[in-house]
């Protein structure tokens, strides 16, 4: 386990805008940043980051946290695999205490996958280097031109013709059976036998955007009967094909800087361009391109040109690219290379300023690229499919005046009524509606029905696009929860600024040099009756709080603990309530005042009132609950008695608070 002040050194360290920023493309705007939200697909920025409370918040939908709760829902990491992060990242040494077995059990699983998959990368990469590997798969690749810098850059390697060599070396290793069949590099027979899967192929490592080893795409060299050229891993916990995008580890920062990327079908094709010195390319890992690659690449630039081989099938390809990364807003472009030449071939052939010329001068736009592909030949029938093609595509744009130009540039293109386009627009996009709630409608009764299980993977792992946690799904008591909600984020957010109460207050404490801190006048006007909060995630961020505020710890330091809680519903409240757009239940107009401090002295007794009105109110619903299913007379009186005298009290606190209130 990780000792109590590593953790504080590793939390003291880490920037929050250092940490999102590794993997999302931050602007800065004033003194925060922001982005389109990694969590969720949107097209006008809502996700903030704000270094100075070192917590990121998207405002569409609605996840928050610090560095280490970014880790946690973006790269699935639990507590201490994204404090181990964190720490490599700021090269901060751990020296873990001893581990029970309860914690080891806990991260085996999915951490023992990563270090099977460092275990044979570094297996191949030796294996590259002596005897048969250097003989036949180093000459392979020197042979296409790689340099030993290359090869060394993106890991390739090597992995014998011995169909057991892995295996026993990993055995040898201490790494079960189980794992290695799991990660997909053995598969064992019905003999018993346990055989390597990559035998004899060169291997490529494929990275997750952390950099660490997910899986390995891996070329045969002497063809074989009913062998493809390729076998890449199967899925498992951390290798999912739809999500991986082959190079984006290597490419990323490139892609973020230029604000481009280049998207290629092959490894090899990556790598050849990368070291010809086009950096901010990368290419699908073994399956044709999907929404979910498509969105990873959006958070590092929405411009992306596809760079495919100009065959029938590259062609075809190309144009489903096309409709995936419209889909997502993105802008797309295409460029061909000449007949016979893929990336690989045509940067081995060429200089840096020539391929960057000829991509220059050769990118089309979509509506260009499908049209110069019309094999038509005047048929008036094909024409109209080709251009509805078209148009269909530019109907996946949501973006109203990107689709508007595109419209009008393919009714220019084919020399037709723009009304006719836009009409066709419209339609396919009706349809895509109907259809899209039409299937979700179908998912929702199969699921229903008991049908349509959950995958392992899925509830292993969940994806971005899970419903995030809010904090209405926290609040179980739904009388209470907005006036616990007010009073819990006047303590997170002011509770050690003095509340300035004037002689003339009845709050005033009849000594200049005692007034009282928001945090503990909270508290008194809470506990002074032995009352406190119901919803049980607020009494623990409540708890919490004055645990650190009675050992006099500042503010800022409380807020970081809480942030970096390893409890997330702790952290994901304390994020919500801190960050500055938050939105009190009580309507209060903070910069309506002159000062934070008379606006504090005028509100936080307001949120008090506003409380003790709610608590009355849940007092009186579950009298009255009481009194329906009561059938004992003195109990029935007791019960109207105290009805009347809790609905008096209330009466009283709404004529203080000077209007009627209604929960939200």
């Amino acid at each position: 386990m990780i000792p109590e002040e590593t953790k504080n050194r590793i939390l003291d360290a880490a920037r929050i805008e250092e940490v999102v920023g590794d993997f999302v493309t931050l602007k800065r705007r004033g003194a925060s940043f922001v982005a389109c939200c990694p969590f969720h697909n949107e097209k006008t920025p809502s996700f903030h980051v704000t270094p100075s409370r070192g917590i990121y918040k998207c405002f569409g939908c609605g996840k928050a946290g610090s560095s280490v709760g970014f880790l946690m829902d973006y790269e699935h990491l639990d507590y201490p695999e994204a404090l181990r992060y964190l720490a490599n990242k700021y090269h901060i040494e751990i020296q873990e205490k001893e581990e029970t077995a309860e914690d080891i059990a806990r991260k085996q699983h999915r951490e023992t996958l990563f270090l099977v998959n460092d275990f044979a990368q570094k297996f191949f990469v030796e294996n590259l280097q002596s005897g048969e590997g250097r003989a036949i798969g180093y000459a392979y690749l020197r042979s296409r031109g790689l340099s030993d810098e290359t090869i060394a850059r993106f890991g390739l390697g090597w992995s014998p013709a011995d169909r057991t060599a892995l295996a026993k070396a990993a055995v040898a290793a201490g790494f079960k059976e189980e794992y290695l069949i799991e990660a997909g590099l053995c598969v064992k027979y019905d003999d018993g036998r346990l055989c390597d899967r990559f035998h004899d192929r060169v291997t490529f490592p494929i990275h997750a955007v952390s950099g660490r080893v997910i899986g390995f795409s891996c070329r045969i060299l002497v063809e074989k009967e009913n062998t493809g050229k390729y076998m890449n891993s199967p899925e498992t916990e951390i290798y999912v094909k739809s999500r991986a995008l082959y190079g984006v580890y290597l490419a990323k920062s490139e892609i973020s800087k230029l604000d481009k990327c280049y998207l290629v079908e092959g490894n090899v094709d990556v790598v050849s361009m990368h070291q010809l010195g086009i950096t901010n390319l990368l290419a699908s890992c073994g399956t044709a391109l999907t929404s979910e690659q498509v969105r990873l690449i959006k958070k590092y630039t929405d411009n992306v040109t596809v760079m495919y081989d100009g065959d029938s099938a590259g062609i075809k390809a190309a144009v489903k690219a096309i409709k995936l990364i419209l889909a997502e807003d993105m802008n797309v472009r295409l460029v061909l290379l000449p007949d016979g030449e893929d990336p690989d071939s045509y940067s081995r052939k060429h200089t840096l300023e020539e391929v960057r010329s000829f991509l220059d001068t050769h990118e089309q736009d979509f509506i260009s690229f499908m049209a110069d592909r019309d094999q038509t030949d005047g048929d008036p029938i094909k024409k109209a499919a080709l251009i509805s093609d078209i148009s269909g595509a530019i109907s996946l744009v949501s973006d109203a005046m990107k689709r508007t130009v595109l419209a009008q540039a393919c009714a220019d293109r084919f020399g037709i009524d723009q009304e006719v386009i836009f009409g066709h627009i419209k339609a396919a996009r009706e349809k895509a509606i109907e259809e899209a709630a039409a299937s979700e409608d179908r998912a929702r009764r199969r699921v229903e029905a008991g049908l349509e299980p959950v995958a392992p993977y899925e509830e292993a792992q969940p994806t971005v696009s899970q419903k995030p946690l809010e904090l209405n799904d926290l609040e179980t008591n739904k009388v209470l929860a907005s006036a616990e909600k007010d009073l819990l984020y006047f303590i997170l957010s002011y509770g050690t600024m003095v509340l300035d109460f004037e002689s003339d207050s009845e709050y005033y404490s009849g000594s200049e040099e005692d007034k009282p801190f928001v945090a503990d006048f909270i508290r008194d006007s809470i506990e002074s009756d032995g009352s406190f909060f119901q919803n049980d995630i607020y009494r623990q961020v409540y708890d919490q709080y004055f645990v650190m505020y009675d050992e006099g710890l500042e503010q800022d330091e409380m807020l970081r603990r809480l942030l970096n809680s390893e409890d997330r519903n702790v952290a994901f409240v304390t994020a919500e309530l801190s960050v500055e757009k938050y939105q009190l239940t009580v309507k209060a107009l903070q910069n309506s005042m002159t000062t934070v401090e008379s606006w504090l002295v005028k509100q936080v007794p307001k949120a008090i009132l506003y409380y003790a009105e709610r608590r009355f109110e849940d007092m009186i619903q579950k009298l009255r609950a009481e009194l329906q299913g009561c059938a004992d007379a003195d109990r029935q009186i007791a019960i109207m008695t105290d009805l009347s005298k809790f609905q008096k009290a209330q009466a009283k606190v709404k004529v203080m608070l000077g209007r009627e209130r209604k929960d939200n």
